[in-house]
């Protein structure tokens, strides 16, 4: 089962992605496209039954401007789907 994560948009500094094939407790975090690195803040957990969706995601103020991306990780952590790359300014 290949899982997929869409980013949207990102508007006031919320981004809307959707889903596909993710599991109830999965997790998705913001990464620096840069450095490669998982932001602490925020982490946004799956808790829909269903196995497609969408989420919103508020980023905080620590947020720097930059290039990032989605990853979404399995209720194992496994990295299981990536989105595209976007910039916050």
């Amino acid at each position: 089962m290949n899982s997929v994560i869409n980013f949207i948009e990102l508007e006031n500094r919320v981004i809307s992605a959707t889903y596909r094939n993710l599991m109830f407790g999965a997790t998705v975090l913001l990464v620096d496209h840069a450095s490669g690195h998982q932001l602490s803040e925020p982490v946004t957990r799956i808790t829909s039954r269903l196995p497609s969706g969408s989420i919103r995601i508020r980023l905080p103020a620590s947020c720097k401007a930059g290039t990032y991306f989605l990853r979404a990780l399995n209720g194992h952590g496994r990295h299981v789907a990536q989105s595209v790359q976007f910039s916050v300014v």
